[in-house]
Order: C-alpha cells, then sequence, then structure tokens
C-alpha cells in the first residue's frame, strides 16, 4: 500500500470551502485551498458576520435609549456614530480572516490566491496576478458561492440602488430607504436602519412577510406587527415599478405584484427615498469556472447538480454550500455541513454517510429574533400530520419581563397520534441560541413527553419551550 499522502484541491474560501479544507488536513490529506477574494466568503465578508455585528450596535443604541427604563440616566442622549459602526464591523471581520489564515498555517493548508477554474477530474487552473498554474489532486471540491440578484429596471448602481452587500458598507444613515424584499436579508437590514434613525419601507411580492415555508404563518404575523411598532412600513403583495434616479434619490411606483393571486388589483401609488436596497435572493458564482467542458452537470440557472453524497458528475468532483443553489439550504452551517460530508466521503473511498438536511436550524437576526426547525404547522398538515400546537407567550417568563424583552412566542408542532415532536418555531430574545435545544430534539426524535419532563431553569428563557411542552401534555 502507498503512503502517499491523498490530496484535496477546494475551491472557494467561505464556511463550506475552509471547513472542508480544515478538516481534510486534520484527516491526514494534503490540501490546497484556493480563494479568489478574502477568506470566508459571503458569510464572514458580505453577509452573516457583518450584519450581526452592525445589528448589535444597533442593538446598543436601542438599549440605551431605553436606559431610563432600567433606572439608568444617561445624561445628553444618545446617537449612532455610523463610520465607527462600519469601523468596528471591518476590526470584527478581519480579526476572523486572520483566525482563518492563522488555522490555515498551522493546519499546513496552502493557501492560493486567484481564480480557480475546473480543467477536469483532479485538475485546476488558478489564474491571477497576471499569472496563472495548473494545479492537480486526487478530489476536488467547488465551493464557490453565489451573489445578490439584480432585477430588471433595479439594477445596482451602489450607491442610490444597493445590493445587501452595498447595504453593509454604508458609512452613513440614510434619512429614508426602501428595501425591496421581505426575506430574511430585506426584513433584517430594515430593523437595523430603521434603529438606527432611518424611514423605511419594505416592498414585498408575496402576501406576508418572511414568505418561506419553513417560517411558520404566525411568526410572519408577530414580526409584521412588531415592525409596525418601529414605524416601518410593509408593502405587501405590492411591486416597485417605474423606478428613477435624480440628485434627490430614487422614486418609483408601488403596484400590486402579479404572485399573489386572486388579490384584487390597487391603483399605482408614487413613492421615494434617498436610497432602494434590493434584496430578493441569490444567483450562482459558476461563471468561468468550466464547468460545461469538464462536464460537471448544472442546471439552467448555473446550479451545480450534486447527488446527497455531495458527488457532482464528474468523479472526484464535490459541490457544496450555495453553489448547490436553492434546491437545497443556502446557509452558511448547512455548507459547513455539506463540507464534512463531502470530505468523509473522500476519506472513505465513496462510502460515507448522505448528508440529511431534515433537521437544519434556521436563525433570523430580526427584532426580535428569530428561530425555526423542522416543520411549519402547514407543512406537517401538508404532509399528512394530524397535527397539535401548543404557544407560550415570551411575556409570561419571568426571565422576559426582568430583561424588558416581550414580543415573542414559542410554538412546538407535534404529532397528535404519538406526541413526536415535529417542528419548534420562536420568536423574542435570543431566539436564534434557544433553538438549538429542539434542534437536538427532533434530531434523537424527542416526544413532547421528554421536552415537558426535562427540568429547565428558572429563570430563563428557555423555560418557553418546556412549558410548551407541559400545555400540550395537559390538553
Amino acid at each position: 500500500m502507498s503512503d502517499q499522502k491523498k490530496s484535496m484541491i477546494v475551491v472557494g474560501g467561505g464556511p463550506g470551502g475552509y471547513t472542508a479544507a480544515f478538516a481534510a488536513a486534520k484527516a491526514g490529506m494534503a490540501v490546497t485551498l484556493v480563494e479568489c477574494a478574502e477568506l470566508g466568503g459571503t458569510c464572514l465578508n458580505n453577509g452573516c458576520i457583518p450584519t450581526k455585528t452592525i445589528k448589535s450596535s444597533a442593538e446598543a443604541l436601542e438599549l440605551a435609549q431605553q436606559a431610563v427604563q432600567f433606572g439608568v440616566k444617561i445624561e445628553g442622549g444618545v446617537s449612532i456614530d455610523p463610520l465607527a459602526v462600519y469601523e468596528r464591523k471591518e476590526r470584527v471581520c478581519a480579526t476572523l480572516r486572520s483566525g482563518l489564515e492563522k488555522t490555515c498555517a498551522a493546519l499546513g493548508v496552502t493557501l492560493v490566491r486567484g481564480k480557480g477554474r475546473l480543467l477536469g477530474g483532479g485538475v485546476v487552473e488558478v489564474t491571477g496576478n497576471g499569472a496563472s498554474s495548473s494545479l492537480s489532486a486526487d478530489y476536488v471540491i467547488l465551493a464557490t458561492g453565489s451573489h445578490p440578484v439584480n432585477l430588471p429596471g433595479l439594477t445596482a448602481d451602489h450607491k442610490h440602488i444597493l445590493t445587501s452587500d452595498d447595504a453593509l458598507k454604508l458609512t452613513h444613515v440614510p434619512a429614508s430607504i426602501i428595501i425591496v424584499g421581505g426575506g430574511v436579508i430585506g426584513c433584517e437590514l430594515a430593523c437595523i436602519y430603521r434603529a438606527f434613525g432611518s424611514t423605511v419601507t419594505v416592498v414585498e411580492g408575496q402576501d406576508r412577510i418572511l414568505p418561506l415555508p419553513s417560517v411558520d404563518a404566525d411568526i410572519s404575523t408577530l414580526l409584521q406587527r412588531e415592525m409596525k411598532k418601529r414605524r416601518i412600513a410593509c408593502e405587501l403583495g405590492q411591486t416597485l415599478t417605474h423606478v428613477r434616479v435624480d440628485e434627490n434619490g430614487v422614486s418609483g411606483m408601488l403596484a400590486s405584484s402579479p404572485f399573489v393571486s386572486g388579490a384584487p388589483a390597487r391603483p399605482e401609488r408614487p413613492i421615494s427615498a434617498e436610497m432602494v436596497l434590493v434584496s430578493v435572493g441569490r444567483a450562482s458564482m459558476t461563471a468561468g469556472l468550466g464547468l460545461k467542458e469538464a462536464g460537471v452537470a448544472t442546471d439552467e440557472r448555473g446550479w451545480i447538480r450534486a447527488d446527497e453524497y455531495m458527488r457532482t458528475s464528474l468523479p472526484g468532483v464535490y459541490a457544496i454550500g450555495d453553489a448547490l443553489g436553492p434546491a437545497r439550504v443556502m446557509l452558511a452551517h448547512v455548507a459547513a455541513a455539506e463540507a464534512l460530508c463531502a470530505v468523509n466521503d473522500c476519506l472513505t473511498g465513496g462510502k460515507g454517510a448522505p448528508m440529511d438536511y431534515r433537521f437544519v436550524p434556521s436563525a433570523i437576526f430580526t427584532s426580535p429574533e428569530i428561530g425555526c426547525v423542522g416543520m411549519s404547522e402547514q407543512q406537517a398538515r401538508d404532509a399528512g400530520y394530524e397535527v397539535k400546537t401548543s404557544v407560550v407567550q415570551v411575556r409570561e417568563l419571568g426571565k422576559a419581563q426582568a430583561m424588558g424583552a416581550l414580543p415573542g412566542f414559542c410554538k412546538l408542532v407535534a404529532d397528535a397520534s404519538d406526541g413526536t415532536l415535529l417542528g419548534a418555531h420562536m420568536a423574542g430574545a435570543h431566539a436564534t441560541d434557544l433553538i438549538a435545544e429542539t434542534t437536538l430534539a427532533l434530531r434523537m426524535g424527542a416526544s413532547i413527553n421528554d421536552i415537558a419532563t426535562t427540568i429547565h431553569a428558572h429563570p430563563t428563557l428557555a423555560e418557553a419551550i418546556g412549558d410548551a411542552a407541559l400545555r400540550m401534555e395537559e390538553e
């Protein structure tokens, strides 16, 4: 048997890419990580981390504004310093990028800067700084990610019409902003910029905020109510048309959406703002990757096709993360799990375990936070289950009252026949952290009784989960 190390090339240094590179290196493989921009990908540089860093500044501002309710006096008032917020965000991202680079060095991962192009099974050409080189390995993992979508008539100029990337680089607070798209990114940024003082309008083509099948309808209703309390306008079942940019900002017309069937048509209305942020989804970053020429199958939109082991149509070549598109789950933690799945398949000679997407938690950093896992009530009914639900309002908890964090609820969805937990949907302070308990419960096949008989510490926000289970047991 040969003692030569197995080798791997990973194209793309985001959460999926660097997770794959680190896992393979720890297992003894010779690993090369190819990245054309900054390590960390969208999540670290233009997504999860900068958004949450800026949101922390928004929360600090709101807490300071409410300090008197906690018996704390702040003389002279408080205000936001957008440049300082931007600089803090940059420092946080730089610190984490530095950590990734140090991990590469510690694990012996060779970091190559440049744009990768697949030439065939195990062969990648890297172009950068006016030069190109060819790399070869036993395995290749493609983790090239995605980028924000442009809409016809709303092409980003990065000054008046922004992408979500642009919104995280602003060094001033716009007086007013229209956000096209009421999904996760749009709602998170709406809450942030409203906290900073912008007048915010969200335009969503569907008939509810967060119009995702995995988000329970009751969560959407609560978030819209809380956004209304914050004076964030939500224009549902509407689209933004006839957009014009001039020295005063952006103007357009609100028109009835073609995406809501059966809704009565409404007359068009004018709307204007200093800026428009377009947040309607992601597009593939596979152009120039040489997939067709190499024999890697994609769909009509350029998303890479892969099986449940992350294998593409070209032997020895795997794909993970956002490169797979919305047919999978486009979240950083899913990309990392897919990375481990692909590496394991390589290490076992094609005998790895398939990727399991059943129990993926979602964390939405709006105000209040949202955590979801498993089936929504509607999904469970559509799947044929006889469903029972239980809801506990966050304001019923002593810890929530002490914190002054009252909006939100915990909703459990269960199979009425045997009490098996099917889903959990939470809104409120720290909901994105609390959802971990129910994620584990789902993965372990826990019942409502298992949760109800688990002692939850008092006073904590996690009591909402235990109380919801107890109430369902008592019905």
